[in-house]
């Protein structure tokens, strides 16, 4: 089985999107897949579009492309898309749009959480599933993690690679302004590895600048518990690193993080409750480190899901294709006539 990976891998620390196509690509070669990152090449069976932005350097696969390989190369190419975006994210007005609009080109529909089918990002006849996303445990364990002594400071961690204020800053702030009082200096401490958003400046928390892989796992693995604040957030890999890492997580219940975190922590609604949610997860430290041990969002089970849709569309082609509802004149859809 040939599939075609619409995203360009990146050296270094990039982001969900480089470390899941990172991950599946290992992982289909494994399984004596071929995988290609472009459609040159006239025999895929699988193409998987995973971004509608095709002018981003990083992604090497649009509807526009798609549209024309099935056209003018193979006809019986089964493309899933994966949705992982949202203008509800980053506060952006355009991405939900295109989202529904390469949409059309797809076969089937992946959703990285539940909560984004609730959103009017696809069109609705199209079968669907969601695969939750998952970490590497080679590189993010428990392994030499750390465990509190409640006569220590709780020391708390968050890492992001997209600097966007949506990703938690009010929350971020408020506790850079609680340890401004010594009462809470020696309560907790706080660390931020990543882009922090224009021209922010922490006062008290420790920033450390994007870090990736093994260096990253080990400066999660000094803290005690995991906080993610972000708002609608798709369905990050931040909290899943922190998750595997042995950390219990403090997030907020907004977008993916219910799905992905319920259980193995404690939630909070925004700034008026951070500080109540975050007693709570001290005062059962020990109840929730021990459930760490269960979290099972692993890039492993990731991939073995995918791969089995893979499998399985491939078997059921026929009957598929036959549901294919491409557009007449699917060239209207490249100058953006389509309604949505």
């Amino acid at each position: 089985m040939k599939v075609a990976i619409g995203y360009k891998i990146q050296k270094g620390p990039w982001g969900g999107g480089n470390n899941f196509a990172r991950s599946l690509s290992s992982y289909l070669k494994d399984k004596g897949c071929k995988v290609v990152y472009d459609l040159s090449e006239n025999d895929i069976d699988i193409i998987l579009l995973t971004d509608p932005r095709g002018t981003s350097p990083q992604i090497t696969i649009d509807a526009g492309k798609i549209i024309r390989y099935i056209y003018l190369k193979k006809k019986d190419v089964i493309v899933v898309h994966r949705i992982n975006e949202c203008d509800e994210r980053k506060g952006t007005n355009n991405m939900n749009s295109l989202l529904k609009r390469a949409n059309y080109v797809s076969d089937h529909t992946v959703f990285i959480a539940s909560w984004l089918k609730e959103l009017n990002l696809w069109q609705k006849n199209k079968k669907n599933n969601v695969i939750l996303n998952g970490g590497n445990t080679n590189i993010f364990n428990d392994i030499n993690g750390s465990y509190w002594k409640k006569n220590k400071p709780l020391k708390l961690v968050t890492h992001h690679w997209g600097g966007n204020h949506l990703k938690g800053m009010d929350i971020y702030l408020k506790l850079d302004e609680l340890l401004n009082d010594m009462k809470w200096k020696n309560r907790f401490e706080f660390t931020f590895i990543g882009n922090i958003p224009g021209n922010y400046k922490f006062k008290n928390i420790t920033h450390i600048k994007p870090l990736e892989g093994k260096k990253l796992a080990e400066k999660i693995k000094k803290n005690h518990v995991y906080l993610t604040a972000s708002i609608n957030e798709p369905g990050g890999m931040h909290h899943i690193e922190g998750a595997l890492c042995g950390l219990p997580i403090l997030y907020r219940k907004s977008g993916s993080l219910p799905e992905y975190c319920m259980s193995f922590g404690v939630c909070f609604e925004g700034t008026q409750d951070i500080l109540s949610s975050l007693k709570i997860i001290s005062k059962n430290y020990s109840t929730y480190k021990k459930k760490m041990k269960q979290y099972d969002r692993t890039s492993e089970k990731m991939c073995s899901e995918y791969y089995d849709l893979f499998i399985k569309l491939k078997k059921n082609k026929i009957n598929l294709l036959k549901n294919r509802n491409l557009i007449k004149n699917p060239w209207l859809l490249l100058r953006n006539q389509i309604p949505i």
